[in-house]
């Protein structure tokens, strides 16, 4: 057994250390409880050997780690948002000495990370490096897609017209029958195909009331965003109607390169067409021409 003077020396630690995490209640008294921390460096996190290494934390979110259990053990009855909030607050009143070592375990980890991403490429085959390429294009165009319509939302742009069954789907949805969303969906398709015309009607009329809503809406709203240096939202239609210069990104650019291109070769085949047709209808007129003096 091991002597009583160091388990005594043991136990008293850990009490010391359970009293000062309960008296870490203030945002300020927990960071200086973090610095005499000693941070080990956490290793990269890595899914299984088959698929590719993730990508580590950065130090934000190593401190985030850390501190949830605290926490959580200080304030049980906090939500998930009231805590991570105030994980926030510590965060932001820690110095950078204080922050510097999760800073370094995130950059020792990234560099794992590197090696890890590496090695892993390695042993991929031509057609599996391919496919990883063709993931992470799809991976940019729906992130650029959520980027872009969370801007426009930002922006205010309105909301598309509905059509009459999406306003009766809406109008019919709580009381629909089925117990899933899928079911209920089935079931108001059926409902409104049972429907009678002039039933159907009313919900056409509100489809069409909100269609000249949403063409007025958009027409001010175009207009603010023209005002604004913001042309590159706007519809081609009303850019032509305008006569407003759109503003072209790469791909438009390069697209109308290659429009302009087959353009004009069209008009210099088509111009080498006349000139042979003409050139043909001149030497049989002289020949008919030659023919009659003889």
């Amino acid at each position: 057994m091991a002597p009583y003077s160091l388990v005594t020396a043991a136990v008293s630690l850990l009490g010391r250390s359970f009293s000062v995490f309960s008296h870490s209640a203030a945002p300020f008294r927990a960071t200086s409880i973090f610095s005499s921390v000693s941070i080990s460096p956490v290793k990269c996190l890595t899914s299984q050997t088959s698929g590719p290494p993730k990508r580590p934390l950065n130090g934000y979110m190593r401190y985030v780690q850390q501190q949830k259990p605290v926490v959580m053990r200080q304030s049980p009855e906090l939500k998930s948002v009231d805590m991570i909030r105030k994980i926030a607050q510590q965060w932001r009143t820690m110095t950078p000495e204080q922050k510097q070592p999760f800073q370094d375990a995130s950059l020792q980890a990234r560099e794992q990370f590197k090696v890890d991403l590496q090695r892993y490429q390695a042993q991929l085959t031509p057609a599996q490096l391919q496919q990883q390429a063709v993931e992470k294009k799809q991976r940019l165009a729906k992130r650029k897609a959520i980027r872009k319509k969370r801007e426009l939302t930002t922006l205010g742009k309105p909301k598309r017209p509905r059509s009459a069954f999406n306003i009766f789907m809406s109008e019919h949805f709580e009381e629909a029958r089925g117990a899933t969303t899928q079911a209920k969906l089935k079931s108001l398709l059926e409902d409104w195909r049972n429907l009678f015309s002039h039933q159907k009607q009313v919900y056409t009329q509100l489809a069409e009331d909100d269609k000249i809503r949403y063409k007025n809406e958009i027409k001010s709203w175009e207009d603010h965003m023209v005002e604004i240096g913001r042309e590159d939202l706007v519809r081609e239609q009303t850019l032509s109607t305008k006569n407003i210069p759109r503003v072209k990104t790469k791909g438009a650019r390069k697209q109308t390169k290659k429009t302009a291109k087959k353009t004009a070769a069209a008009r210099k085949s088509k111009t080498k067409s006349k000139s042979t047709t003409s050139s043909f209808v001149t030497s049989v007129l002289k020949g008919s021409t030659s023919k009659k003096k003889k």
